[in-house]
C-alpha cells in the first residue's frame, strides 16, 4: 500500500494557545518526539511527551468527505503533522509501520475528538458537540517514531511488511 505526503504541518509554541490549526511547510525533521518546530500543549502538558503521540495522520481523503457533511476543513485544521494522500482512513491500523521521506513509523492509536476543535473558527461552542460526534472514529493516526529522518511534501508513504 503507497501513498504521498500531501501536506506536513506544524504550529510553534505560542502561550496560552493549543495545537491547532497548523500551517504548512515544505519540508520538517521527524523525531521521536514529533515534528521539529511543532508544539502540541496536549501532548506535552497531559501526555507527558508520550512518543506513541508523536506524530498524528490524517488522510486528505477524510478531511474531503468531511467537507461534503458541511464541515469547511482544512489540512492542517485538526491538528495532524501529516496529511496524507492515497491511503484511505480505514486502511491504518495499529500496529501497521511505515516509511515516509528518511522517517519510519508506527501507528499506535487512532486520535480522540477533543474540545480543543472547539477553537477552530468554523465550529465554536455551539456547533462544538455536534463536530466532535461528527467526527469520533474519523479524527486522525497517532504513530510513534521509529527511524528519525526528513520527510518532504510529496514523498511516498510506503507500507513497511
Amino acid at each position: 500500500m503507497q501513498g504521498k505526503i500531501y501536506q506536513i504541518n506544524i504550529k510553534p509554541e505560542v502561550s496560552g494557545e493549543h495545537g491547532l490549526p497548523k500551517r504548512a511547510i515544505d519540508s520538517a525533521l521527524i523525531t521521536i518526539r514529533g515534528v521539529a518546530g511543532d508544539f502540541n500543549r496536549y501532548r506535552y502538558e497531559r501526555n507527558n511527551d508520550n512518543p506513541d503521540n508523536a506524530l498524528l495522520l490524517m488522510p486528505i481523503e477524510m478531511i474531503a468527505q468531511l467537507t461534503t457533511e458541511t464541515w469547511p476543513l482544512q489540512p492542517g485544521d485538526l491538528g495532524e503533522n501529516v496529511t496524507t494522500s492515497g491511503i484511505q482512513y480505514n486502511e491504518f491500523a495499529v500496529g501497521k509501520k511505515y516509511r515516509l521521506g528518511e522517517c519510519e513509523i508506527q501507528i499506535s492509536k487512532p486520535c480522540t475528538p477533543c474540545k480543543n476543535l472547539y477553537l477552530l473558527p468554523y465550529i465554536g461552542k455551539e456547533k462544538g458537540p455536534e463536530f466532535l460526534r461528527t467526527i469520533l472514529g474519523r479524527r486522525g493516526w497517532y504513530a510513534r517514531v521509529l527511524k528519525e529522518g526528513v520527510v518532504t511534501k510529496g514523498n511516498s508513504i510506503e507500507e513497511i511488511v
